[in-house]
C-alpha cells in the first residue's frame, strides 16, 4: 500500500513550494508533484529577468529567486516527484484522496493543494510550416541567457509582458532590436511600454511574421519577412536572432477531469473562498488557478493563498488544531537553524 501523506500538493511553483515550506512548520507529512522536470514553475523560463514586487526582498534575477524558494520550499524535506503528471483523483470511501498519475502510481493523501497555476505551461509556436527546424539554432521561445544576444540583430514577435520586458533588457545589449505586433498597440507594463516607446527599438505595429528565410547558413535565421493584416508583405529584416513571445497554451484537463468535481470558472480557474478553500472539502487551492473576491494575482498573493490552504488543510485533518502556524521568530523547529545561521552572521559567511 502506498504512504499516506497529510497534503499532496500538485504544482511545484511559488505557491506550491511555499505550501509545502509551511506545511512542514506545522508538521505535515507532505508531497510534490511537478510536472516538469524541475521545481519553479513559471519562473524558470525568466532567469534573468529582474523581481522588484516582492515584499522585504530587494530585486532579484528570476533564477536566484527560484533557488530561493526551492531552498525554503524543500527546509523540511517533503517528498517530490518531479516529471510526473497528476491525470485526476477522486474521494474513496475512507475518505483519503487517490491521486492518479501518467506513470500509472496511486498516491494517496488526506488532503490535497491544488498549485498548478495556470496549468502546463506550453509556449505558443509560430505557426509557420517549417519554423521547428531553426528551435535548435536562433528561434526562441524563452531568453535564458541575455549575453547570447550581445551585439546582434534581435526581431521580437509579441506584445505582451514578457516581449516588452526582454526588448527592454535586450536594447542596450544589441546592436537593434526589433519588435513586431499583430495590433496597434502594446499590452504590456505601462511603465515598461513607456520605456520601450522612448528608446531605439523599432516597433512594427500589425504586422506578424510571414516567412522566416535561411540564406548564409543553412538552419539559421537571417532574415524575416513580415505582413500586414491583409496578408499584404511589406517589411523585410535582416537578422541574426529571432524571439517568439505570443503566450502560452495551457492544458487544464485536471481541474476539468471527470475525477475532480470542483466549482470550475469558465476560463479554466478554480472558483473557490478567500480562505483557500474549495467545493469539495479536503481539496484547496493556491495561486493563479485559484479566483476569489480580492484576490491578488502576485506572488505575494500566492504565499498568503499558500498559507491559507495549508492552514485550512491542518485543521480538515485535525479540527482542534490551531487556525495558524507559529510565527518562525517563535517556533522551537527553527531554533537550531537559527543558531546555525547567527554562527554563519559572524563569522562572515552571509
Amino acid at each position: 500500500m502506498s504512504d499516506v501523506y497529510d497534503v499532496t500538493i500538485i504544482g511545484g511553483g511559488p505557491a506550491g513550494l511555499y505550501s509545502a515550506f509551511y506545511s512542514g512548520l506545522r508538521g505535515m507529512k507532505t508531497k510534490i508533484i511537478e510536472v516538469q522536470p524541475e521545481l519553479g514553475g513559471k519562473v524558470r523560463l525568466y532567469p534573468e529577468k529582474i523581481i522588484w514586487d516582492v515584499g522585504g526582498q530587494p530585486p532579484i534575477s528570476g533564477e536566484k529567486f527560484r533557488s530561493q524558494l526551492v531552498d525554503q520550499g524543500l527546509r523540511f524535506s517533503p517528498t517530490v516527484l518531479l516529471n510526473t503528471k497528476v491525470t485526476g483523483f477522486d474521494k474513496k470511501e475512507d475518505g483519503l484522496f487517490a491521486i492518479t498519475t501518467d506513470d500509472r502510481e496511486v498516491q494517496l493523501s488526506k488532503t490535497v493543494i491544488m498549485a498548478v497555476g495556470s496549468g502546463i505551461i506550453t509556449p505558443q509556436k509560430l505557426p509557420l510550416e517549417g519554423a521547428e527546424r531553426f528551435e535548435l539554432t536562433n528561434l526562441h521561445y524563452t531568453v535564458q541567457s541575455l549575453e547570447r544576444f550581445r551585439g546582434k540583430r534581435v526581431l521580437i514577435s509579441g506584445g505582451g509582458n514578457a516581449a516588452v520586458d526582454w526588448a527592454n533588457e535586450l536594447e542596450p545589449l544589441a546592436e537593434q532590436v526589433y519588435l513586431t505586433h499583430r495590433r496597434d498597440n502594446l499590452s504590456g507594463h505601462e511603465a515598461e511600454v513607456e520605456r520601450l516607446l522612448g528608446s531605439r527599438v523599432r516597433c512594427f505595429f500589425g504586422a506578424s511574421i510571414c516567412e522566416l528565410r535561411s540564406g548564409t547558413e543553412a538552419g539559421r535565421i537571417d532574415c524575416v519577412a513580415l505582413e500586414d493584416g491583409a496578408c499584404t508583405r511589406w517589411a523585410e529584416l535582416e537578422v541574426d536572432e529571432v524571439i517568439i513571445s505570443h503566450g502560452y497554451e495551457r492544458d487544464a484537463g485536471l481541474i476539468e477531469s471527470a475525477g475532480l468535481s470542483l466549482e470550475v470558472a469558465g476560463d479554466g480557474v478554480i472558483d473557490g473562498g478567500a480562505d483557500s478553500s474549495t467545493h469539495m472539502p479536503g481539496v484547496f487551492a493556491a495561486g493563479d488557478i485559484l479566483r476569489h473576491e480580492g484576490k491578488l494575482n502576485l506572488i505575494a498573493g500566492a504565499f498568503h493563498d499558500a498559507a491559507n490552504a495549508v492552514n485550512r488543510a491542518k485543521q480538515f485533518i485535525e479540527p482542534e488544531a490551531g487556525r495558524h502556524a507559529m510565527v518562525s521568530s517563535h517556533n522551537e523547529r527553527f531554533k537550531e537553524w537559527n543558531g546555525k545561521l547567527k554562527e554563519a552572521e559572524q563569522a562572515g559567511g552571509i
